[in-house]
């Protein structure tokens, strides 16, 4: 029997000024070579709307863990530089996303292998939110697109594919989404999606909601562990264990 999904829902209400626009931030567009969208409408595609798998809570180690083959890709994304000062934040709740029967189209169990998939991390209500520095570019200066939008979350993509196939994708929960972007993205979406926002490194895409933003990161759409302290958090201080 499958468990029924448990996600920090609804999400923080913000105070007022919480989601406003964000000063001297601007966004292009990227055209989508060789066109296959992701299938859409996006809303209800599990890929890119996380709402739709939902996660759970999970019981294991808060902190930084040593994975097989860790850091083995000196360009992937570092998660310390999601924020304006860059550092490793506190590890507030961890999380198992659910995987996705695409035969049924619906939620399945829980994914266990990693064990954690989805992290919270502390935030001050309100901060802004960046696009974390990579070694991709994906053209036009670009390291990033965003593969869907909506008040509250984000999905980005660190390639110029339309899909979470290959590459790595990031998903951001409980943000306000930067107005301005927010509108780029569904004027894009209406348009068919022959081209989609995109953002370069340290770029500020959005607000915290309260004090903790949810994250997970996927590899070739594999969900991995974003406590792995060698790939995602090197740029900190290399002496952490």
């Amino acid at each position: 029997m499958r468990r029924q999904p448990h996600a920090r829902q609804p999400f923080d209400s913000p105070s007022a000024g919480t989601c406003s626009a964000i000063p001297g931030e601007s966004y292009g567009v990227l055209h989508i070579p060789q066109w296959e969208p992701t299938q859409w409408p996006t809303e209800r595609n599990a890929d890119v709307n996380l709402a739709l798998r939902g996660y759970t809570p999970t019981t294991n180690l808060v902190g930084f863990v040593k994975t097989p083959g860790g850091g083995d890709d000196s360009k992937a994304p570092q998660l310390a530089s999601l924020f304006v000062s860059p550092h490793v934040p506190t590890f507030a709740s961890l999380y198992q996303v659910y995987d996705w029967d695409w035969n049924c189209n619906c939620r399945s169990d829980p994914i266990d292998d990693p064990a954690v998939t989805l992290a919270e991390l502390s935030a001050l209500p309100g901060e802004t939110i960046h696009v974390p520095h990579s070694g991709y570019e994906i053209g036009g200066g670009y390291q990033a697109l965003v593969l869907y939008a909506s008040e509250e979350r984000l999905t980005l993509k660190y390639t110029a594919e339309d899909n979470v196939v290959a590459g790595y994708t990031l998903h951001l929960e409980n943000i306000c989404v930067e107005p301005n972007l927010l509108s780029l993205y569904r004027a894009s979406e209406s348009a068919g999606r022959y081209s989609l926002p995109a953002l370069r490194a340290g770029q500020a895409v959005g607000r915290a909601r309260g004090n903790r933003i949810g994250v997970a990161i996927r590899d070739t759409g594999t969900f991995m562990d974003l406590r792995a302290r060698h790939d995602w958090w090197r740029v900190v201080d290399d002496s952490l264990p």
